[in-house]
């Protein structure tokens, strides 16, 4: 049986760190960076915990800017 995980990328650089894809999230993976900020001033959002990820795509269809992509990833077995 195959297993699926999810890989999401976030464009860091044009995140403006809204907080819909955290709040979006079933699986709790994404959180707003609370010390750094990007060259626009804002707190924006990274994988916290990207081993949880499923792959659903939640974040990235309420992303307002399109800042994040989201893969699944198969491991079939051998």
């Amino acid at each position: 049986m195959a297993k699926v995980y999810g890989a999401v990328t976030i464009d860091t650089a044009r995140c403006k760190g809204c907080d819909l894809c955290v709040i979006a999230c079933p699986p709790d993976v994404l959180a707003l960076q609370p010390k750094e900020v990007n060259d626009r001033g804002y707190h924006f959002a990274y994988a916290a915990a990207p081993e949880r990820c499923v792959g659903c795509a939640a974040c990235a269809t309420v992303c307002p800017d399109a800042c994040i992509e989201v893969y699944r990833v198969v491991e079939r077995d051998k």
